[in-house]
């Protein structure tokens, strides 16, 4: 496991040291959730515009309106991060 030394602000340490005493242990168990958390938002965003775009080249090709475009898109992101 790799080391990642940070410093914060004594305002954002205070912040953390409230958001994490329901379920946190440790400072660094909030902040490596975070960070998925982050990753992982940065990637449905990814996702949402590959797919948008994958809309758009099918919108023309397949003649699909834009009803049924979102919902493909929807279905997408719904299989791909198991909302449904």
């Amino acid at each position: 496991m790799e080391s990642i030394t940070i410093k914060v602000d004594d305002s954002l340490a205070k912040e953390i040291d409230k958001a994490m005493k329901p379920g946190y242990t440790t400072k660094t168990e909030f902040i490596r959730e975070a960070i998925r958390d982050k990753l992982t938002k940065l990637e449905k965003d990814r996702a949402i515009q590959n797919l948008i775009k994958y809309r758009g080249s099918l919108k023309g090709k397949a003649r699909m309106s834009d009803e049924e475009a979102g919902m493909l898109v929807e279905k997408e992101l719904l299989s791909k991060y198991r909302l449904d």
